[in-house]
């Protein structure tokens, strides 16, 4: 069942409206564009290099994960940078790929910071930031911030809460986190109407929630049927709160074969197959209402740019 033109998604940044269609699938990088064991730690050479060679051919996203800590038992730090130094990086770097974090761990964080290193990403890139967030799913990281997990939910909504209120001029805002009196404004403003803000999972919040706060969801890979089932749902909590329609994203493990025509053989959170099968599982979740998956190539066992260069060729003519 098609779920995709539900109508048009609201106008936000340069990022936001070209990532997001209706209807339509377009496919981004989970960074380090490397592979790394299990417990080891990304090497980052070249990172920049890659990223850029990810822009010329065509991809539309890079995404940045937020680690603050390396906690081993996890068996992965991310790309060990911080997320927005890593972004203003990026953002010099490239010229018009979407820069994308997912996502920000914001109970770990004051939102006045998050709101004003966010906004000014945006603004440096032209706006090209999608500001992913989460409420965070590592419990050894909340202790050394002096932060409590189990209220992680709370939390959560109270930084959304003060981070929209920040687009605002002089913004007036009773908050757990800060009283925001009027007197005093935070500059720069977010290149948009405000900064597009989407919600990974369900962030400790209801459903209606996620979609009356969000300005779309990020959600994990599902067998397709529990994946049309989880989309149909976001939707249906989007109508019910008279919102408009908001794009789904989803992240996804991929091991690219040389054999263009393999079958798929099941890896963490994705697979391993030749871009045909890849091409197929694409266009199904984009029947079902996907609008963009962010690939990661942790697991690649082919050259990264050999790979970067075959999605290109193969694949990103059907998803742009």
């Amino acid at each position: 069942m098609d779920r995709t033109a539900t109508g048009k998604f609201p106008v936000i940044n340069k990022a936001y409206n070209r990532v997001f269609r209706p209807g339509r699938l377009s496919l981004g990088l989970v960074l380090p564009l490397e592979a790394y064991a299990v417990g080891a730690e990304p090497t980052m050479r070249g990172h920049v290099k890659i990223a850029q060679l990810a822009e010329q051919l065509g991809f539309q996203a890079l995404w940045l994960r937020d680690v603050p800590f390396n906690v081993p038992g996890f068996g992965d730090p991310g790309q060990m940078f911080d997320p927005f130094v890593y972004l203003g990086t990026l953002g010099a770097m490239t010229g018009h790929i979407a820069l994308g974090t997912a996502s920000i761990i914001l109970p770990l964080r004051h939102p006045a910071h998050v709101a004003k290193a966010a906004a000014t990403a945006d603004v440096l890139s032209a706006g090209r930031l999608l500001l992913g967030v989460a409420s965070g799913d590592r419990p050894e990281e909340y202790p050394a911030m002096a932060q409590n997990y189990p209220e992680r939910g709370a939390r959560f909504r109270d930084s959304i809460a003060y981070i929209r209120r920040m687009a605002e001029p002089f913004p007036r805002h009773d908050n757990p986190l800060g009283i925001l009196s009027g007197q005093t404004d935070m500059l720069p403003k977010p290149s948009g109407s405000r900064l597009p803000l989407l919600i990974t999972g369900g962030s400790q919040q209801a459903p209606d929630w996620v979609a009356r706060n969000g300005d779309g969801w990020m959600t994990y890979p599902r067998d397709p049927g529990s994946q049309n089932r989880a989309v149909a749902e976001y939707r249906a909590h989007l109508k019910a709160a008279d919102q408009p329609d908001k794009p789904v994203m989803q992240s996804l493990y991929v091991d690219l074969l040389d054999d263009p025509h393999a079958g798929a053989r099941p890896i963490h959170l994705g697979f391993q197959s030749g871009t045909g099968f890849l091409r197929r599982y694409l266009r199904e979740i984009e029947a079902l209402g996907i609008n963009h998956v962010a690939l990661n190539l942790r697991f690649n066992s082919a050259p990264i740019d050999t790979t970067l260069k075959r999605l290109a060729e193969d694949l990103l003519p059907d998803f742009t």
